[in-house]
């Protein structure tokens, strides 16, 4: 069997740029939520999807906001997508997906959890996490915990993350760290872009191996001196940013394989959030497997 991770917040912020805005009987924006719906039902009506999860950020913060300042906030977010993050919660449970909320941690800590706890449990085959954030190429295990772009329809395991960063997965957060994530408010070390950070990682994987002599590193990088100079100038940054990247695995998620299962919505539950949102095609399209 394949488990499905979803990340809710990336299929809402997804939903609220992609599909068309709508007002509820109420008069609240929910073009987003709606959206997600559509796009949820979409995926579980897949014969494959038997068993899934969906995480959300229930707030913009977490702990990392606490270890760096300049780590991404709320500031500036639409209030009207906002207003629709409890709503999509809601559309999760709803359409009977186990569903993870995060507020100390982020959405991707749940996934990035999930996926390791579950990738060993008894009948997996497989682990399918639904984002193309490159943050959960760290989880990317062989062909057994992959990375799925559903907008794109890009399968990425061990060799495909290698291929598009230059690394394995297990030094993604080393590469985050030197290239910095404009997303996540991740600055990186100056002048460290993609193609010499993937050269210099291909080779010492993490970045308490890499020589501070550029002359040591054994590869021909453009501007080693300069980039040399640049992390041994900022040893402590470089760890501190390679931390705001790595995903943490212990997320208090107790669900077992068994829990997973979808059994089909919880039809009350969704008739009612449909009601209030005046979604009015969505309910004879779910049935569960």
């Amino acid at each position: 069997m394949k488990v499905h991770l979803v990340d809710g917040t990336y299929e809402l912020f997804r939903a609220w740029f992609g599909a068309p805005e709508a007002t509820s009987p109420s008069g609240m924006e929910v073009g987003a939520t709606r959206g997600f719906l559509r796009s949820m039902a979409a995926l579980l009506r897949d014969p494959e999807v038997t068993h899934a999860g969906c995480a959300f950020d229930h707030t913009v913060e977490s702990f990392r906001n606490d270890l760096f300042d300049g780590y991404k906030t709320g500031e500036g977010l639409e209030p009207d997508l906002f207003a629709q993050f409890h709503l999509v919660e809601r559309a999760s449970q709803a359409l009977g997906m186990v569903t993870w909320p995060m507020v100390e941690f982020e959405a991707d800590d749940a996934l990035a959890t999930a996926a390791s706890k579950l990738e060993s449990a008894p009948g997996v085959d497989q682990v399918v996490i639904c984002s193309p954030d490159k943050d959960l190429c760290q989880c990317v295990r062989g062909s057994r915990v992959v990375t799925l772009d559903r907008r794109r329809k890009i399968v990425l395991d061990e060799r495909g993350v290698q291929e598009k960063f230059g690394v394995l997965p297990k030094s993604i957060p080393d590469y985050l760290a030197l290239v910095g994530d404009t997303a996540d408010g991740i600055p990186g070390i100056p002048r460290w872009g993609a193609k010499s950070t993937a050269a210099v990682l291909a080779r010492f994987v993490h970045l308490e191996n890499i020589p501070v002599d550029q002359d040591a590193w054994g590869i021909k990088v453009r501007g080693a001196a300069t980039l040399a100079e640049n992390l041994n100038a900022m040893p402590d940054e470089a760890r501190l940013y390679r931390e705001l990247a790595t995903l943490r695995l212990d997320v208090p998620i107790e669900e077992s394989i068994d829990d997973m299962k979808w059994r089909g919505p919880d039809r009350p539950a969704l008739e009612a959030l449909c009601v209030e949102l005046g979604e009015t095609q969505l309910l004879d399209r779910l049935e569960s497997h």
